[in-house]
């Protein structure tokens, strides 16, 4: 705790947008980045706390028992009772959470502050502090509570952490009946066990929870305990917390406890100026889709026209079955580099990267680059490494603002002759049972994987730069016969996006 040992930044009871904001930024950047990883710390700018807090439903003459689980300086407390105070709410209980205790002194000036506030309206106003870990301490916090209400409000931008399967935050979520495995998702969870019947949380966390089965009894636990009114996406993932090195993308969520699931508002902006928020209503059924038993939320920014409602309808089946499968690229480069080869040699088999993609195909070798071409094959290679065949080799990784996020290529042994195949870690493979697939098939889905309809539906659930395989899991394909008929049409190089987006459809415009 003697990272922030020369802490000189004045606490006042200014409760202006940029006065908060200066505190803000006066306390981040005299705490180290050891010191805000230990807790997962990013603080709310005001412009995010206030959007958040106008997504609360009407606070007239409302008794508001709010909890700020994760509560920094009071950015989001002061954006709700603010919002309070201007509607005339008829009372305000804070409880902020809170355990950096170097932040105690700026918090408890906020909350003052905040109470100033509300009495000025005629309100009554009340203020608590807890210093001890949110999720350690709630089994003992729900006891203490005993009869007492819940809190009818929480407004949370919780700590984003990992946390592993051994650790004493996983075990106390689990005995608690959350499974989850990151911090984020955990102080959610609890907050939401914590409301009342019909409270309203608002919460901004990373927008990972969206797919992927680590977050699937998260995803479970909200669906079954609530309903999801509204949720806001930031199209650009750098700039809701700029200057904390946010990689990811991160959403905002209204959701109200015990009620029935109705229709859901998403909204868009581009960035966090809300200087356009563009907003659309949309069905619960086209926000996780019936039958998906991942329940996977997919978040359209924008309305699905009449092509791409009919293409979501056509293509419904998943590799499964279909007959296939994806896995992520076997061969780790940083740990077989001792048997990687730039030129063939006796006993070497060809290595694939993402930088032999060529036209949609994969071109092998490729002499101008320096990175591997080849690999060993030997006792130590041989358990990573595929047999040849056909294949569809998926770009992992992307740029931050890159246009496409499924880049797909074919593999052929035609390509790079040989009995056996290194692919990088960094791509992932489609494939048949572990074995390669028909020639047509292989070049059919990489049409379907190259169309501008399957990077849009990816990207109404993924919000990360990489593309997993179990993203590609998650997708909806055409069927078998669709794909090997796409296939025939496809000689040495992918057609061009203007002829794939036309075999595919479901692309409006």
């Amino acid at each position: 705790m003697k990272d922030r040992m020369n802490l000189t930044v004045e606490a006042t009871s200014d409760l202006s947008d940029e006065a908060i904001d200066a505190r803000r930024e006066a306390v981040a950047r005299v705490t180290s980045q050891k010191h805000k990883s230990a807790f997962g710390q990013f603080m709310t700018p005001s412009v995010i706390a206030t959007f958040m807090a106008s997504m609360f439903h009407p606070l007239a003459e409302k008794t508001v028992r709010l909890l700020d689980a994760g509560a920094g300086i009071g950015s989001l407390t002061v954006a709700l009772a603010k919002r309070a105070a201007a509607e005339h709410a008829s009372s305000l209980e804070c409880t902020a959470w809170e355990i950096d205790d170097l932040l105690h002194e700026q918090l408890s000036t906020t909350l003052d502050a905040c109470g100033d506030l509300m009495r000025a309206t005629g309100a009554q106003y009340s203020s608590t502090i807890k210093s001890t870990d949110f999720i350690l301490s709630f089994s003992d916090e729900l006891t203490s509570r005993g009869e007492t209400l819940g809190p009818t409000h929480a407004i949370l931008n919780p700590p984003y952490k990992k946390i592993s399967s051994a650790s004493a935050h996983r075990k106390a979520l689990r005995v608690l009946g959350v499974e989850t495995a990151n911090l984020y998702s955990g102080f959610v969870a609890l907050a939401l066990k914590s409301l009342a019947d019909g409270g309203e949380m608002v919460a901004i966390t990373p927008r990972s929870f969206c797919n992927g089965p680590y977050f699937r009894p998260f995803r479970e636990l909200l669906l079954t305990t609530s309903a999801i009114t509204r949720i806001h996406v930031f199209e650009s993932r750098t700039h809701a917390f700029k200057g904390d090195e946010v990689l990811q993308e991160n959403v905002i969520f209204h959701l109200v406890k015990g009620r029935r699931q109705g229709p859901v508002v998403i909204s868009s902006s581009q960035d966090a100026t809300f200087s356009e928020v563009r907003e659309r209503t949309t069905p619960f059924d086209n926000v996780v889709l019936p039958e998906d038993r991942e329940q996977i939320f997919h978040l359209a920014t924008e309305d699905e026209g009449t092509e791409t409602g009919k293409a979501m309808a056509r293509y419904h089946f998943t590799l499964e079955e279909l007959g296939l499968g994806v896995s992520t690229g076997p061969v780790v480069d940083f740990r077989m580099r001792d048997h990687l080869r730039v030129a063939p040699g006796p006993g070497t088999a060809p290595m694939i990267h993402s930088h032999h993609f060529e036209s949609g195909f994969v071109v092998h070798p490729k002499l101008d680059v320096k990175k591997p071409n080849y690999i060993e094959v030997n006792d130590d290679t041989r358990k990573w490494m595929m047999s040849t065949g056909c294949y569809v080799v998926v770009r992992r990784l992307s740029s931050k603002e890159e246009k496409r996020r499924i880049v797909p290529a074919v593999f052929t042994p035609v390509a790079a002759p040989g009995s056996l195949v290194g692919f990088d870690n960094k791509t992932n493979i489609v494939h048949q049972s572990k074995q390669g697939m028909e020639d047509t098939l292989a070049k059919g889905m990489a049409v379907y994987l190259a169309s501008t309809f399957a990077d849009r539906w990816l990207r109404r659930f993924s919000g990360h730069t990489q593309v997993n395989a179990g993203d590609l899991r998650a997708l909806r394909y055409p069927n078998a016969a669709t794909l090997h008929a796409w296939g025939k049409e496809v000689g040495t190089a992918l057609p061009s996006q203007e002829q794939i987006d036309k075999f595919v459809g479901g692309v409006d415009g």
